[in-house]
């Protein structure tokens, strides 16, 4: 199995050095040259099986040679075994058809725990066989960077730096960063939004010079092994309403697109999905441009669903590549000019994204309504990201077809909207009700390349 660049001009690469490389050096993100398909007994017969089981089945093919099938078993037991839920990935019905597939299990409660988790042990297992020693950067509009945290902190060969944005993140999310006491974890509090972030890390895979210094990793889902990990929950919720003699669908709360596009690579294996509809809070930039086909940024607005506060969706460009026929040439071109202030989606690419792709929008006061309204109706709650997709869910299902809803986070995570839609403060795990009991540790950054770069060199062991 060989990755290619969504830009075209980086060189194919295994999944072991696609997974420690992350961004590719033409600053294009790496996707499979082909896509491996499941037969419908293949899909059939995941049916009663274990997620780790399930896991196993779906990523070997994207593996290759990396690592044997006895190792790979191994690392995904490990990466799974500290969850919550025997399920891991629980479905909970809402109404008629209409389903919650719960992600918030995991150590740090969010779904990124799914991915992270497993690519920890991914990484472990490689760098500990070649010798290696990474520094792993990464920007999080709250959740990957506990995750990311919480999957490398005392790791020998491994040093994290979390760019996260200061005062735009809850205080549980703000916490499960800076309070990890190990030494190779430091949490960056950042002057500006996610995108700043984002541009940041992007800024320091385009400086060679640092980047081969200081052997830098990504872990963002920029990282396409933090993508495939996600597909995996799609077969395992679809077979369990019935694939593959039944279609499902699902509707994701997303900023970032890399939890819906593993969602399109489920299907291009043959996963038997009848849509994927993206769901939006106010910074509905993906909406827009499936709306009207101008992907044009105009400024971050803090949200009550902080995770998905982003203009520059990452994955929206392997979404654009598959879209444009795999054309790194008109990738490149898009990508320049969104750094010019934005694009305009071709009409035969927008016609193969809407293809694949619904879209929807929940404004601040329909997310906290529909917190109220699913706590009064089902007694479920909502983490206002999970509410966004509900909304939208709700809007445009089909009751002949299941449609599954992803719940991203757990409500805890976010209690401040949850106690003001509902009245009730939703509790933290007893694991973790010690929290706001521990120091933190974090620094202050400024947005600025050079300041950064210096402080990862210091601080690297």
């Amino acid at each position: 199995m060989r990755y290619i660049s969504t830009r075209g001009t980086a060189p194919a690469l295994n999944f072991e050095d696609t997974m420690l490389t992350g961004l590719a050096r033409d600053g294009g993100l790496y996707l499979p040259e082909t896509i491996p398909t499941f037969s419908r007994e293949e899909i059939a017969a995941l049916n009663g099986q274990s997620y780790e089981e399930c896991a196993f089945r779906i990523m070997r093919p994207f593996v290759g040679d990396t690592f044997t099938d006895a190792e790979f078993r191994g690392l995904i037991d490990k990466a799974y075994v500290g969850f919550g839920h025997e399920a891991r990935a629980p479905l909970v019905q809402l109404a008629p058809n209409h389903f919650l597939l719960e992600l918030f299990h995991g150590p740090t409660l969010a779904f990124k725990d799914f991915a992270m988790q497993l690519i920890g042990q991914l990484f472990q297992a490689a760098l500990e066989r070649n010798g290696k020693r990474v520094t792993i950067v990464g920007a999080t509009s709250g959740d990957t960077g506990s995750a990311a945290i919480e999957a490398f902190k005392g790791l020998d060969n491994v040093d994290v730096f979390i760019l996260f944005p200061h005062g735009r993140v809850s205080d549980v999310q703000r916490r499960q960063m800076t309070t990890p006491s190990e030494a190779n974890v430091h949490a960056l509090s950042l002057t500006g939004d996610f995108d700043d972030c984002q541009a940041r890390v992007k800024d320091m895979f385009n400086h060679f010079e640092f980047r081969d210094a200081v052997g830098l990793a990504g872990v963002n889902s920029i990282n396409f092994a933090r993508v495939l990990a996600q597909v995996v929950y799609y077969f395992t919720s679809a077979v369990s309403l019935g694939a593959p003699d039944r279609k499902v669908s699902f509707t994701v709360p997303t900023g970032n697109f890399g939890d819906i596009f593993a969602g399109y690579l489920a299907k291009r294996m043959g996963l038997p999905i009848d849509r994927l509809v993206v769901a939006t809070n106010q910074n509905d930039i993906l909406h827009r441009c499936l709306s009207t086909s101008d992907y044009k940024p105009d400024g971050v607005t803090p949200s009550i669903s902080p995770s998905m506060d982003i203009q520059v969706s990452s994955n929206f460009e392997r979404a654009l590549f598959e879209a444009y026929g795999r054309d790194g040439t008109a990738v490149a071109q898009l990508m320049d000019e969104l750094k010019a202030g934005g694009f305009s989606v071709s009409q035969g690419a927008l016609q193969a994204l809407r293809e694949e792709y619904d879209s929807g929008r929940c404004s601040e006061e329909e997310t906290s309504a529909t917190i109220t309204q699913m706590s009064a109706s089902t007694g479920e709650l909502l983490c206002p990201h999970s509410a966004v997709g509900v909304k939208v869910a709700e809007e445009q299902r089909d009751t002949a077809t299941p449609m599954i809803t992803l719940a991203t986070a757990h409500p805890a995570k976010f209690p401040a909207a949850v106690e003001a839609a509902t009245g009730v403060h939703p509790p933290l795990p007893p694991r973790m009700a010690d929290l706001f009991d521990r120091d933190e540790r974090v620094t202050r950054v400024e947005n600025d390349l050079a300041q950064i770069e210096a402080l990862i060199q210091e601080r690297r062991r």
